[in-house]
């Protein structure tokens, strides 16, 4: 299962991280003819291994640094010229790039040593020219497949809709089902039953996204490292420790009351189904109470399997049934009572933004969840605006025939919270 972090590099590329805008930065001349060279390289026109660093290269192979500026162009149109250049260094920039249809933020970085080959690109965010929450809406109606997504304002009752797209249909939410793991933990924090400097061990590994699964078994970590790890860099390995610590009938519980499906797998448990076909078709056909039963059975077998990452290698796999459900509206209820929690809740949401800087910029605060798999996107936005006003932004979109433009999808949530800004 794919995190946002891995949609982020899957459509950002980042390789080298851009240090803080030094005050002041000029850009060498060898950094600006870098840039402008960038347009063609965009295009797909451009000398790419002459264009890139061999560190980039190894990194990100043409074929697929290719399929992402494909993913741009089909969102954007052709790339038309750098709009604008802000030094962050002699040899480092954040661009905008124009397109015919809008433009896209990217961060660049050269070697300071002749040639000049670049080192690193990051595509932090897309946005379409003179744009409107109509046109967004226009866009989301023409995504094959299925996708919904609802914009809200939060305050004192329920989340108000400010606009809405099949907001009440549930859909496959990949990792963003690990915020009803978070709404669990800290309504049991509220409730004296368990402590952010809660010590537990971590338990069984599971696979990437995260890092704590090649750590030593049994490592002692606190439930608001696993909590801070599951949001900010979607380690499932540390959203399995913490949903069994918490109880997974008490985390059921917090998804049904929040619309969610039940019971809730570990992701353990979903790469194992997945790659089981007798438990495949055994849990698109039980009950709620038989699916239940399915991982009690079948709980040594999960346990001790050996999870293969090529599942996800390909087609879309089951994603109509093993999968974690629920609907926009569904989402924003659950965002809505996440800004209702303490400040150490806040601020673990926050610490992976999930969308453009310059977006995120424009708020008071941001905090995100998103998640997928071949074939699965969903991204979920709990903002506050510079005025104070609260906002939740929610969208999915998936088919099971084939994958999804993350790019696009992404492009569009980033759109969505820019116009929220501009309320």
């Amino acid at each position: 299962m794919r995190s946002l972090a891995l949609w982020l590099v899957a459509l950002a590329v980042a390789l080298l991280p851009v240090g803080a805008v030094a005050q002041g930065a000029v850009a060498d001349p060898a950094l600006r003819a870098k840039a402008d060279a960038l347009v063609a390289i965009l295009d797909g026109r451009g000398a790419y291994d002459a264009y890139f660093a061999a560190s980039f290269r190894e990194k990100v192979p043409k074929a697929q640094f290719a399929s992402i500026v494909e993913k741009l162009k089909a969102t954007l149109g052709v790339p038309q010229k750098i709009e604008s250049l802000t030094a962050t260094s002699a040899w480092s920039a954040d661009l905008v790039v124009g397109y015919a249809r809008g433009t896209a933020s990217v961060r660049l970085v050269i070697d300071p040593a002749a040639p000049h080959a670049a080192t690193g690109l990051l595509i932090t965010g897309t946005g379409a020219r003179d744009d409107t929450l109509a046109k967004v809406e226009a866009e989301f109606r023409a995504l094959p497949g299925a996708s919904g997504f609802g914009l809200y304002a939060l305050g004192e009752g329920k989340p108000e809709p400010i606009l809405e797209y099949r907001a009440d249909v549930a859909a496959p939410l990949g990792s963003a089902f690990k915020l009803w793991v978070l709404t669990e933990l800290a309504r049991q924090v509220a409730a004296g039953e368990r402590h952010w400097e809660d010590v537990v061990k971590v338990g069984a590994p599971s696979l990437p996204s995260g890092v704590l699964q090649t750590w030593p078994a049994r490592s002692p970590v606190t439930v608001q490292t696993l909590a801070t790890m599951m949001i900010s860099i979607s380690d499932n390995t540390a959203t399995d420790t913490l949903l069994t610590t918490l109880g997974r009938a008490k985390v059921d519980a917090m998804a049904a009351a929040a619309g969610g499906s039940v019971p809730v797998m570990t992701t353990r448990e979903m790469f194992a189904l997945k790659g089981d076909p007798g438990l495949t078709k055994a849990w698109a056909a039980g009950s709620g109470d038989e699916r239940r039963a399915l991982l009690v059975d079948n709980a040594v077998k999960i346990a001790t399997a050996k999870l293969d990452p090529t599942v996800f290698a390909g087609k879309p796999v089951a994603i109509d049934s093993i999968e974690w459900f629920a609907s926009p509206s569904a989402m924003a209820g659950l965002l809505d009572r996440l800004r209702g929690a303490d400040a150490t809740t806040r601020a673990v949401l926050s610490v992976n933004a999930g969308v453009d800087p310059a977006i995120a910029k424009r708020f008071g605060y941001v905090g995100f969840k998103g998640g997928g798999e071949p074939g699965v996107i969903a991204l979920n936005y709990l903002v506050q605006a510079k005025d104070g006003r609260w906002y939740a932004a929610t969208g999915n979109w998936h088919r099971p025939d084939d994958g999804v433009n993350e790019v696009r999808f992404a492009g569009l949530m980033g759109r969505a919270l820019a116009l929220l800004a501009a309320r």
